[in-house]
């Protein structure tokens, strides 16, 4: 059900209730609608039993008395109202960040809303998104407990979902300065180009020659490979086939399954997050899922460390600092801690906690903006020729693309920006959480209160963005309306990897090969639709999972278009 049915107005919000004979009486009436409406309904008896229960209790129990101050206290911001126990949980529809959208039209750039009895806020400008992330940072560093953290990542052990603190920063450190700080990513660059190469080997030999290709696929070998040499020493599909014609390592469909289910699975909104008398059910079957696909990636990472172990025997020192993991079971031999006290050693947990994260959040991610960046190229031939252009003048055309020459294509990082603000992999920021009460922008915002930033949106927004919906690269080129936006979390309107303390850590490694590949892609091969598709009827609708993915994978033909000499080299 979206925002606006009319069903959404038979009940009231649960701020306010109040607990007096009249509003219980008024409420029971409403209860009793509910109730008819299950009854008259295909709804199993056990079911019904169950929903009229929840309201009972939500009703007698968890409606609470306004405090005697609360008449000095500044006003919750607006907001639609919402169902009893479930809140506007039932509004959000399959593309929450959309909706999201629409209500900040009705009701402004910050909203209120329940999901069961958690208060949510969220900021759909600039501006209040500057006021949480830059002003009220401090007291939004904190995740909510929910079930992706405690069943999956290892019970907040990583960094995406741990408390903010003395642990969560170090460990957020090992990875940053042995991944993503500027001498790691210098490091690590000839693993990142070695990927892209064998890209587009895999592509320029493919057999039949000329056939359609999954782009997002091909994409998605090569992040997920250089990621995973860097990380653990090994890649992950093997050889250079990214088409899926040939046989990938043991591991390797295993490892894309747990990535892509724990995508799917994370862009499920669980009930049982927020009504917690729903926890037991697990109505929709969330929390079996994460348990599962726990297991399932313990099981893997046990059985790499293992290797590793029985390769590197007693002689471990040298060669087990040569990539993240070895750093990391280094750590853990040698008892190092974290962040200074006895209980923070890190352990063999820690280790598998900091991979999965970087497994998740660095490799479907990037594929995604470089297949819609093809899109978008491909549904603009004349931004596409451009692009082309520019890169053959800096490239030219006897050579592939290194990471030396993107500081000089202009143009096309203007093509990356202008990627993001469409179509930013996490359209709705992973919530936060209010430590302590807070005002902003005249409202009251109860500690607790989880905040969503729709990073969608705002990258929308008309105030802000002239023909918001057009893909035009040139606002950010010199003399553009947005020549000095970046992407780092600087510039509020445009933060596709977050801003503040709880930016994403990834960002410097994730930026350099989305411009990599991307650039890679268009300069090696001309891309051509399969037969009966043209360029402007190019299907570009959105499927919202935990990412922002093609509801329509991109599927394309490339035609290799440098000189000879440019794909020898790869041999």
């Amino acid at each position: 059900m979206t925002c606006g049915t009319p069903f959404t107005n038979l009940f009231p919000s649960p701020q306010q209730h109040k607990v007096t004979q009249c509003t219980v009486d008024h409420s029971m009436q409403q209860l009793q609608l509910v109730a008819m409406d299950f009854i008259t309904s295909s709804t199993p008896p056990l079911l019904t039993t169950i929903a009229i229960s929840i309201a009972l209790y939500y009703l007698l129990f968890r409606t609470k008395k306004p405090s005697p101050s609360s008449g000095k206290r500044a006003p919750l911001p607006p907001g639609p109202r919402g169902w009893p126990v479930l809140g506007n949980l039932p509004q959000l529809g399959g593309k929450t960040h959309q909706t999201l959208h629409e209500m900040t039209k009705t009701y402004g750039p910050l909203l209120h809303l329940r999901f069961g009895s958690s208060d949510v806020v969220v900021a759909g400008s600039a501006a209040m998104a500057e006021q949480f992330l830059r002003v009220h940072d401090a007291n939004f560093s904190c995740r909510p407990p929910n079930s992706g953290g405690e069943h999956m990542a290892y019970n907040y052990q990583d960094v995406v979902f741990a408390p903010y603190g003395p642990r969560w920063r170090a460990m957020r450190k090992v990875a940053a300065v042995n991944l993503f700080s500027g001498r790691a990513l210098e490091a690590l660059r000839h693993v990142r180009e070695h990927e892209a190469k064998l890209m587009v080997t895999s592509l320029s030999s493919s057999a039949p020659p000329m056939s359609v290709v999954k782009v997002g696929e091909v994409v998605n070998v090569c992040t997920t490979n250089a990621l995973a040499r860097a990380a653990v020493g090994r890649r992950v599909f093997a050889g250079g086939d990214a088409g899926g014609g040939g046989d990938e390592e043991g591991g390797a469909r295993e490892f894309k399954e747990i990535v892509l289910e724990v995508m799917r699975v994370g862009g499920v909104l669980n009930v049982g997050d927020f009504v917690p008398a729903l926890q037991w059910l697990d109505p929709q079957g969330v929390v079996a899922r994460l348990k599962k696909l726990h297991r399932r990636f313990d099981d893997m990472m046990n059985g790499i460390i293992e290797e590793r172990r029985k390769v590197a025997g007693d002689a471990a020192g040298e060669e087990e600092g040569k990539d993240l993991l070895g750093l990391l079971l280094k750590m853990v031999h040698d008892e190092q801690r974290l962040a200074g006290g006895e209980e923070d050693r890190i352990t063999e947990t820690d280790a598998k906690a900091l991979i999965l994260n970087l497994f998740v959040a660095g490799t479907d991610t990037t594929s995604t903006i470089v297949e819609w960046s093809l899109a978008e190229l491909i549904r603009h031939p004349d931004i596409l020729k451009q692009a082309q252009e520019e890169l053959d003048t800096v490239v030219g055309r006897s050579r592939l693309v290194s990471e030396s020459d993107l500081p000089r294509l202009t143009f096309f990082n203007a093509v990356i920006k202008e990627t993001f603000r469409l179509h930013p992999s996490t359209p709705l920021s992973l919530p936060r959480m209010a430590a302590e009460e807070c005002e902003v922008a005249g409202y009251h915002i109860p500690k607790g209160s989880e905040l969503l930033v729709n990073v969608w949106g705002i990258a929308r927004d008309p105030a802000l963005w002239p023909d918001p919906i057009e893909f035009r690269p040139a606002r950010f080129l010199p003399g553009g309306s947005h020549e000095d936006v970046d992407v780092k979390g600087g510039d509020f309107g445009l933060i596709p990897f977050g801003a503040g303390r709880r930016i994403c850590a990834g960002l410097s490694w994730g930026l350099r090969m989305v411009t990599l590949t991307s650039a890679t892609l268009v300069h090696a091969f001309d891309w051509e639709l399969p037969a009966g598709q043209t360029p402007n009827k190019l299907n570009m609708e959105e499927a919202f999972t935990l990412l922002l993915q093609r509801a329509v994978p991109l599927m394309a033909r490339p035609a290799p278009r440098l000189l000879p000499s440019a794909y020898e080299e790869l041999a």
